[in-house]
C-alpha cells in the first residue's frame, strides 16, 4: 500500500529544472546521432535535423502550457487522460514508457563503450549494468539531491561541449563537411536520418515527469522548459555541424564515442586535450542516465497511482518519498533491453515511442483548448493554433518515416502497444482511477 502521504515534495528551482531538462537530453550531443551520417550522408542529415529541430521548438512552446497547467508526474499521459479518456491515456502512458525506459540502455550501453574507449580492460556491458545500479541508488535517496546532481554534472556537460566546439574550430573545413555526399540530397534520405536526428533532443519532455516537485511550478516550468531548448538546439548544431568537418566523417558514422574521435582527428591522438576530452566526455553520459532515470521512475509511480499498472508501483519510500520500487522495475527493463538489442535499435525504439506521444499530446492541447476554456493556464502557446498544430503535423511525419525506414523496429513497437491495449481494454480498465488533476 503507498505511504500515508503519498504526494512527492516541490523542491526544484528554475535553474535544477533546466539542469534536469538539459541533462535529459544532452548525452545525445555526444552519440546516436552519427549514425544518422551513416544511414543519410552529412548534408541530407543536416536537413534531418534541421526538421526535427523545427518539430521540437514548436513542441516544446506547446507543450510547455500542458506541464505548467497540469503538473502531474504523468506527463503526457495525464494530458491524454484528461482529454481522450482512460483509453487515450494507455496510449500515451504505453509511448512514454517505451521512450523512457528505452533511452536509459542506449546512454548505459554508450558509456560502457566511453570507459572501454578510455581503458580496453574495462568490458562494455559489464559497465553498463554497473551504472544502473550506481543511478537508481542515487535516486533512492530523495529528489533534492538528485536535482543538485543533476544541475552540477549538467553544468559541467554544457562547459565541455563549449571547450570541444572552441577547440575543434580552427580545424573545421566546409570541403569536409561536403565531401562523400551524393551529387543531389533526396528526400528519402532526409527522412531516413530523422530517428537519428531525434535523438539530439528526445526525452525533452521528460521534465514534465517531475512537475509535482517543482516549486512555483506557474513560473519555473516556462521559464526551465524554454532555456533547455534554446540551450539544446545550440550545442545540437554547433556539435554536429563542426564534427563533420575536421577529418573524414565516415570514421564517426558507426561508432558510440564519435567526439573523442572527431578531437583526434582535428588535434592529434597525442594531444592532451583528445585524452582529456575522452575522460571528460563520460559526463554528459552520466547526466542524461541520471536524468532520464528520475523520468522513467516518475512514469511508472504516476500509471500505477492511477490504476494503470499494480498499485505496488506507487510506493514511496516513507523517508525520502521517492518511488523505489518504480525505480527497480525501470531497472530490470531496463537490463533485460541491454542484453537483447543493439544501440540503434534502442534508439529507434525511443524515439518512436517518442514521437507516438508528442503527437497525442499535441492533439489534447488543442482538445482541453476547447473543452476546458476556463483552466488557468500560467503559460499559453504562442501563435495558437498554428504552433502546436505545425508540431503534431511534424510528429505525424516523422513518424512515418520512422516506420517506413524501420519496419522490424516498428512492428514490435505497435504490436506492443496493441497487445498492451487489448489486455487494458478487457483486465485492466475496471481499475483505472478517474481523472484528476493532482492537487498543487
Amino acid at each position: 500500500m503507498p505511504p500515508s502521504d503519498p504526494h512527492l515534495k516541490r523542491v526544484i528551482t528554475t535553474p535544477q529544472l533546466w539542469g534536469i531538462t538539459v541533462g535529459l537530453v544532452i548525452s545525445g550531443e555526444y552519440f546516436g546521432w552519427n549514425y544518422g551520417w551513416h544511414t543519410s550522408g552529412t548534408v541530407a542529415f543536416l536537413g534531418s535535423t534541421l526538421l526535427v529541430t523545427a518539430l521540437y521548438v514548436s513542441f516544446i512552446f506547446s507543450y510547455t502550457e500542458l506541464t505548467a497547467a497540469i503538473p502531474s508526474a504523468g506527463g503526457a499521459f495525464s494530458y491524454a487522460r484528461r482529454a481522450f479518456g482512460p483509453t487515450g491515456g494507455f496510449v500515451a502512458g504505453f509511448a512514454t514508457l517505451v521512450d523512457f525506459l528505452m533511452a536509459p540502455p542506449a546512454i548505459a550501453y554508450a558509456l560502457g563503450s566511453y570507459t572501454h574507449f578510455l581503458n580496453p580492460a574495462l568490458p562494455v556491458v559489464p559497465v553498463a549494468v554497473g551504472c544502473y545500479g550506481v543511478f537508481i541508488a542515487l535516486n533512492w535517496f530523495g529528489i533534492k539531491g538528485s536535482a543538485r546532481f543533476s544541475l552540477w554534472v549538467t553544468v559541467l556537460s554544457v562547459l565541455e561541449l563549449l571547450v570541444f566546439m572552441v577547440l575543434v574550430v580552427p580545424h573545421f573545413s566546409v570541403e569536409r563537411v561536403l565531401a562523400h555526399n551524393p551529387a543531389q540530397v533526396s528526400a528519402g534520405a532526409v527522412f531516413a536520418g530523422i530517428p537519428y536526428a531525434m535523438w539530439f533532443f528526445v526525452a525533452i519532455e521528460g521534465a514534465a515527469m517531475v512537475a509535482e516537485e517543482v516549486r512555483n511550478p506557474e513560473r519555473t516550468i516556462p521559464r526551465g522548459y524554454v532555456s533547455a531548448i534554446l540551450t539544446l538546439v545550440f550545442l545540437a548544431l554547433g556539435v554536429m555541424i563542426l564534427s563533420a568537418g575536421v577529418g573524414d566523417w565516415r570514421q564517426l558514422s558507426q561508432i558510440d564515442y564519435p567526439l573523442p574521435e572527431a578531437l583526434a582527428m582535428a588535434l592529434g591522438r597525442e594531444s592532451a586535450w583528445s585524452k582529456v576530452f575522452a575522460s571528460l566526455g563520460l559526463f554528459g553520459l552520466i547526466a542524461s542516465f541520471h536524468c532520464n532515470t528520475i523520468s522513467y521512475s516518475r512514469q511508472l509511480y504516476a500509471l500505477a497511482r492511477e490504476g494503470y499498472l499494480p498499485g505496488t508501483l506507487a510506493t514511496l519510500h516513507p523517508r525520502y518519498h521517492t518511488p523505489q520500487r518504480a525505480l527497480l522495475a525501470g531497472g530490470v527493463a531496463g537490463l533485460l533491453a541491454i542484453f537483447s538489442g543493439t544501440t540503434q535499435a534502442i534508439i529507434v525504439l525511443s524515439v518512436l515511442g517518442a514521437v507516438v506521444m508528442y503527437g497525442i499530446s499535441m492533439a489534447s492541447l488543442l482538445v482541453l483548448r476547447r473543452r476546458e476554456p476556463d483552466l488557468p493556464r500560467p503559460f499559453r502557446a504562442p501563435l495558437y493554433p498554428w504552433l502546436p498544430g505545425l508540431a503534431l503535423v511534424l510528429s505525424v511525419v516523422c513518424m512515418v518515416a520512422i516506420i517506413y525506414y524501420n519496419p522490424g523496429v516498428s512492428g514490435l513497437f505497435f504490436g506492443g502497444l496493441i497487445l498492451g491495449l487489448g489486455l487494458f481494454l478487457t483486465v485492466g480498465y475496471r481499475y483505472v482511477k478517474e481523472a484528476v488533476q493532482p492537487p498543487t
